[in-house]
C-alpha cells in the first residue's frame, strides 16, 4: 500500500467519502502509524474487538487500545519486523474464541519507507464452525461405513451365541450353577446386541420430514417417554413454554427423541433429586440467540432449554460429550447425544451445552419457525432409524449423559 508524499489537490469531499467508504466497511480495518500509535479504525473493528466509538482511539497507543487482546498485539508488533506479512491468514483470539481471517500490510510512502501498517480483517468464526461440521460429517461417513461392517458381523455370531445359550439352559435346568452361568452369558449377548443395534440405528440414512411443528406438543410427548424410560423420582420438573410460539420446521417424531433423550440424561445426572427446568422463547435478532442461516441475517427462531441444577460436567468431558462412540460409562456405546445432535442438524438447528460443576447443566436447541424453504423432506446425512416416538425409538437414542 503506497501513500504519496505529496498528494495532489483534493477534490471536495474526499476525505468525507474516503472516511464514509472505511466506515462502512463488512471488515474491520485498524491502521497504525510507525510509532505504534492508531490512526484509523472502523465501526467494524470496534465491533469485533469490543472496543470503545472509534474516534475515541485515534493517536492512542495500539497495544493500550487493544490490551484484551494479546493476539493481535502480538501481530501488530511485527509488522516492521517481517520480511513476508501474513495475507488471508486465520487466527483464534484466545480472548472471545472469536476466529478472524485478517491480511496485515505496510502502508508506504513513494520512495517504499514504511510509514505505518495496516489491519485488514473478518469475523470467520461462523464459516469455522460450519467447516469444523463438515470434516465431522466426512469423518462419521468413514467411521459409519466401517461401523456398518462391522456391526452386520458381529450380529450374526451374538445371534447364534444367544440360540445356543437358550437351548443349553433347557438342558441344564436341574444345575443351579450352570444356569446362571447361562443366564449371565445370554445377558450380556443381549447387551452387545443392543449396542450393535444402536450403531446401526446411528449409520442408518433417513429422511427428515419437516413439518409446522409445536415445540410445546414435542416437549409433552418427550416428557412422556422420558418418564417410561428413567425414573424421575423426586424431580421438580418446571416448564415456561408460552402459548403463542410460532412453529418450528421440523419432524415431530425425532424432536420427540431429542427432548426425550435429554431429559433422560437430566434424570440419571440429578439421581431422583433436583429441578429441570424447560423453557422456550422466539429470538428475531442475532443478539438474542438467532440463527443466522447466510452468516449475517437473523432469522426467526425458536430456543428451547432443558436445565438442571445437578452436579454439572467435567471440563474434559465437556469438550467431548458430542463426539461419536465417547463414554464413560462401563457398558455404554457414547451414541446418545451424537445421535441428537445429528438429528438438530438435519434440522438446519444448533445444539449447545453449557455446564459448570456443582451448578447444574444446560442444553439449548435452537430450530428455525416455520418449514425449510426448499423442501418439506430432505435427506439427511445419516440419521437413527427409528422415527417415531416410541419407546423403539428411545431406545436408540438413550444413553447417559457422558455416554
Amino acid at each position: 500500500m503506497l501513500m504519496p508524499r505529496r498528494a495532489a489537490k483534493k477534490k471536495p469531499g474526499t476525505d468525507v467519502f474516503f472516511r464514509h467508504m472505511v466506515g462502512n466497511m463488512r471488515n474491520g480495518v485498524l491502521a497504525i502509524a510507525r510509532d505504534g500509535s492508531v490512526v484509523l479504525v472502523n465501526e467494524e473493528a470496534c465491533r469485533l474487538f469490543r472496543l470503545p466509538p472509534p474516534l475515541t482511539l485515534i493517536g492512542r497507543p495500539y497495544a493500550d487500545v487493544l490490551g484484551d487482546h494479546p493476539d493481535i498485539v502480538r501481530v501488530l508488533g511485527g509488522a516492521f519486523g517481517m520480511a513476508a506479512l501474513p495475507n488471508r491468514a486465520e487466527l483464534r483470539l484466545s480472548s472471545t474464541d472469536m476466529v478472524i481471517g485478517y491480511t496485515l500490510s505496510l502502508v508506504r510512502q513513494e520512495d517504499g519507507e514504511p510509514v505505518g501498517a495496516a489491519l485488514f480483517f473478518k469475523d470467520l468464526t461462523l464459516v469455522e464452525q460450519q467447516e469444523e461440521r463438515e470434516r465431522l460429517r466426512d469423518r462419521l461417513a468413514a467411521v459409519g461405513e466401517m461401523a456398518a461392517v462391522m456391526a452386520h458381523e458381529i450380529k450374526n455370531p451374538l445371534a447364534g451365541i444367544e440360540v445356543m445359550a437358550g437351548l443349553l439352559r433347557r438342558k441344564t435346568k436341574d444345575n443351579a450353577d450352570a444356569q446362571a452361568l447361562v443366564g449371565e452369558i445370554i445377558n450380556e449377548a443381549k447387551l452387545a446386541n443392543a449396542i450393535v443395534q444402536e450403531v446401526l440405528s446411528f449409520v442408518r440414512p433417513v429422511k427428515v420430514q419437516l413439518f409446522p411443528t409445536s415445540v410445546a406438543d414435542a416437549l409433552g410427548s418427550a416428557l412422556t417417554l422420558a418418564d417410561g424410560e428413567a425414573q424421575r423420582g423426586q424431580i421438580v420438573i418446571n416448564m415456561a413454554v408460552p402459548t403463542d410460539l410460532p412453529p418450528v420446521g421440523g419432524d415431530i417424531h425425532q424432536l420427540t427423541q431429542v427432548f426425550a433423550n435429554l431429559l433422560i440424561n437430566a434424570y440419571q445426572a440429578l439421581d431422583g433429586q433436583g429441578r429441570i427446568d424447560l423453557s422456550a422463547r422466539l429470538a428475531t435478532t442475532a443478539a438474542e440467540g438467532a440463527l443466522l442461516p447466510d452468516g449475517h441475517q437473523a432469522v426467526p427462531t425458536v430456543i428451547v432449554d432443558i436445565a438442571d441444577n445437578g452436579p454439572g460436567v467435567p471440563p474434559d468431558v465437556a469438550e467431548k460429550i458430542f463426539n461419536p462412540f465417547f463414554t464413560t460409562k462401563p457398558k455404554g456405546s457414547g451414541l446418545g447425544l451424537a445421535v441428537v445432535r445429528k438429528i438438530v442438524d438435519a434440522h438446519d438447528g444448533r445444539i449447545d451445552m453449557s455446564t459448570a460443576e456443582g451448578r447444574g447443566t444446560r442444553f439449548r436447541v435452537t430450530l428455525r419457525v416455520g418449514p425449510s424453504p426448499d423442501a418439506a423432506v430432505k435427506p439427511s446425512s445419516p440419521q437413527p432409524g427409528p422415527q417415531r416416538g416410541t419407546r423403539a425409538g428411545v431406545e436408540a437414542l438413550k444413553s447417559p449423559r457422558n455416554d
